[in-house]
Formats: C-alpha cells, structure tokens, sequence
C-alpha cells in the first residue's frame, strides 16, 4: 500500500510545521525570507517563529493568520545562532519544525516535498533538500546530495555545506537541539547533523527547495572572525573523534585562520598537523600561501567567486 502523501486530500488535518528564522539586523532581507514562507503552498499550518538575537524585535511582524501565524520572540539562550535556533525550536510547538536564515530563500515546494517524506517514513527524523545558490558575485547554481541518505560515517569526513540548516525539516519529538557550547555558534549546523545522523540517517531529496544567497559581508567570514573560527574548530577537534579526513579538513580551518591572524608560528603547526592527517590537504595549502605572503583577501575573492569557502 502506498503512503499517502502531505497534499492527499483524506488527510484532513496535515501535520503543523514551524519555522525558525533567526535574524539579526537585516529588516529587508527578512521580509523577503518571511514572504518566501508565507507563499509555499502548502496547505496546513506553516508557523513562522522570528527570533532576534541581540537585537530589538520588531512586533510588527507578528501575524495571526491561523494558516501563516508569525510569532516573534527574543533569543532568552546563549547569545549567538545555536541559542537563537533552540529558542525558536522550544517555541514552536508544531509537529515538524525546519530552519531558514534570514538571507535564504524558502522555494517553492520546499515544505510540501519535506513533509511527504516525514509522513511516510516514520523512522526519519530529518529530511534535507537541494540548494540553490545565488547572489551578486556568482551565477545561480544548483548543488545537492548524490545519495538518498547520509550517515554519520559519511560526516566524520568533514563538513559537507549542502546539508545547510535553512534547508533541513525534523520531527521535533526528536529532542534534537543546538550545541550551544560551541564558541560564538561558528559550525554549529555541522555539529548538530553530525549528532542528528548519529541518530538516524539524514534523508536527502533530490528537489532543490531552499534559495541560499551567496553574500558579502558574513559574520563567520574567517577574514572578519579567524581567531573565532581557529577556536571553534579546534572545540570540534576536541568534542569528536575524526578520521584522518575529518581531521584534516579541521585542522586545516585551524591553520587557515591561524595564518590569516599572523600567527605563523601556530599556523605552520596546524599545516603539519593537517598534511601528516591528508596530504596536500588544499586547507593546508591555502594557509601556507598565506603565511608566504598571499593576501588572504585575494584567496578569499576568488572562493567566493565560485560559491567557496575555506
């Protein structure tokens, strides 16, 4: 017997699904993130819970439309993008509960296509989408996952970007939260798939539902934030027990950041260490061009250019 789908009309009541928009400081860039929500077609409750974390909420964005209900709420949690999810995570209240940031772009199906698979394979607990990449400096992309299902073994490997937090949907009686432990937020969606596959394999579709903007100017840019970044992955290092892949890879964020903080010394340790873990690692390569004298700028400039980071 099949299962029926998010959109069989016999389902009288569909499953409510929350949606947990962190922001800070971006009033027009939310208000296309919230419109992309508000217009996904999907036809029971779709909550959107906006969260301000360290900033003033603007109330007037709360709705109480009984389809597209808004909430608006301040992050009571560890300040930073973890404690902002948790606290629309705790808020929201619905049966499925997915993420979107507030330069990304829900597209449109997104919702509906997610919701089919948690209805009818109990036993995921999260279901992850395809990604389009788009922006200023590059050309719209479209990136996704191979294979239907990732694996913790597949994560230890290192981060994979396309399994991006604003285009995951979970069961929220899964219990599953942000490690808000890990300094100032940076790769906590990595951390949290990483415990979330441990779980049960992450199912990826291969429909390209969320619109992730390619933007200058991030918070976790390591040209803004290295000595933020070399911590936090050295917190990774010291939480999980990589192969010699994941290890490189960071390792390699390490001795990126280290190099890009002139701290050569340290630098040129983290290149050892990455390259005796995976030679030729080209994190490794990268920071040793950096500690020689290439403007870390420059490299940066021409990753951006084809929708990379370090």
């Amino acid at each position: 017997m099949t299962p029926p789908s998010a959109t069989d009309p016999s389902l009288t009541a569909p499953p409510s699904v929350g949606v947990v928009v962190p922001t800070l400081n971006r009033p027009l860039l939310l208000r296309e993130t919230l419109e992309s929500v508000r217009e996904q077609d999907y036809p029971g409750v779709l909550k959107t819970i906006v969260v301000y974390d360290q900033s003033e909420p603007d109330l007037s964005l709360a709705s109480d439309d009984p389809l597209r209900p808004v909430e608006v709420i301040v992050n009571t949690r560890t300040p930073g993008a973890a404690g902002a999810r948790n606290s629309g995570l705790l808020a929201a209240g619905t049966e499925y509960v997915g993420f979107c940031d507030d330069t990304d772009l829900f597209l449109p199906g997104k919702v509906t296509a997610q919701v089919a698979v948690l209805t009818s394979e109990p036993e995921t607990e999260v279901v992850c989408c395809g990604l389009r990449l788009f922006g200023r400096t590059i050309e719209d992309t479209d990136r996704g996952i191979p294979r239907p299902r990732v694996t913790r073994e597949d994560l230890l490997g290192g981060h994979n970007p396309n399994l991006h937090p604003s285009a995951l949907l979970l069961r929220r009686s899964s219990g599953l939260l942000f490690d808000e432990e890990i300094p100032g937020s940076y790769g906590e969606d990595y951390e949290f798939v990483l415990r979330a596959a441990g779980r049960a394999p992450i199912r990826q579709i291969p429909f390209v539902g969320l619109g992730l903007r390619w933007h200058e100017g991030s918070y976790f840019s390591v040209l803004n934030n290295a000595p933020l970044i070399s911590e936090a992955a050295q917190w990774m290092l010291a939480k999980h027990e990589f192969p010699c892949g994941g290890y490189a890879h960071w390792a390699g964020k390490v001795a990126f950041a280290e190099a890009v903080s002139a701290r050569r010394s340290s630098a040129l340790k983290w290149i050892w260490r990455t390259m005796v873990a995976r030679p030729l690692d080209p994190r490794a390569l990268l920071a040793l061009a950096v500690t020689v004298g290439v403007p870390a700028a420059f490299i940066m400039k021409n990753l951006d250019r084809i929708g990379r980071g370090v």
